[in-house]
């Protein structure tokens, strides 16, 4: 089981159909993330908090929810539009967690590649849960639907 890491890296990418400066605009702003992040709907009564900025660096968007949601907190950390966006996500409930979540786009022709990213340090817990399945495999999943959601929604403008 011992991989000599400390930290463990979530990545997966995609092409969308879309200018980066579109693309960008949905990840910037949390108030957008509603209309594509792969965990809406895991907890209809999630109770939401916005504050600091209203977009861009020193934006800050907190949750509580049930046991799947949990709890916890993200602040952009920095904002190069159109380009790359990196995110300090803390989780406090069902574990305590903090990683850096990293999106980066390039343009491709009319379309971007975007890669979203998450590196955090391997805990007590996240060893635990690599026992049973490995974070690339449990995030990755939600990655990709992430993703897509975001392609749709962005084609949708």
């Amino acid at each position: 089981m011992a991989d000599g890491k400390s930290e463990y890296e979530v990545t997966r990418e995609a092409i969308i159909p879309a200018p980066t400066a579109d693309v960008f605009a949905y990840l910037v702003d949390f108030h957008r993330w509603t209309e594509w992040s792969p965990w809406e709907g895991i907890d209809p009564d999630l109770q939401r908090s916005y504050s600091g900025a209203p977009s861009g660096v020193g934006a800050v968007y907190e949750w509580v929810g049930n046991r799947k949601a949990g709890q916890g907190r993200m602040e952009i950390t920095a904002a190069e539009a159109p380009s790359r966006l990196v995110i300090a996500l803390q989780f406090v409930k069902p574990f305590k967690s903090n990683t850096t979540t990293t999106f980066t786009l390039e343009p491709r022709d009319a379309a971007s590649r975007v890669t979203w990213q998450m590196v955090g340090p391997k805990t007590f817990m996240t060893r635990l849960m690599g026992i049973f399945m490995s974070m690339d495999k449990m995030v990755g999943r939600d990655f990709e639907k992430g993703l897509a959601q975001l392609s749709e929604a962005v084609q949708k403008g």
